[in-house]
């Protein structure tokens, strides 16, 4: 019931709300998508080994659990840098 209840405040805010199973494959633009980045970009993650897929052909595909825990490492780092900077302007007293 609480998922329902997120997933229909995200609807309503406006925000998109994907449902993919964490086994999926999705394609580059796919992945793209979920992160909110270009394809390009999202390509030099791959290949600079920040996201694990696999080449179906010429295609890359990335599983669904590989794309999430990406966005989970990339939000620790996030969290981190703004906490980092808190501390920064809290120390210099601007805050």
């Amino acid at each position: 019931m609480e998922l329902l209840a997120t997933v229909l405040s995200h609807m309503a805010a406006g925000r998109t709300v994907s449902i993919v199973p964490e086994h999926a494959e999705l394609t580059t633009q796919q992945a793209a998508d979920m992160l909110n980045v270009s394809r390009p970009f999202l390509i030099g993650l791959l290949e600079a080994g920040e996201i694990d897929y696999r080449k179906v052909g010429t295609h890359r595909r990335i599983k669904a659990q590989s794309l999430i825990e990406y966005q989970r490492q990339d939000d620790q780092k996030r969290r981190a840098a703004a906490d980092e900077l808190t501390a920064l302007n809290q120390e210099m007293g601007l805050i």
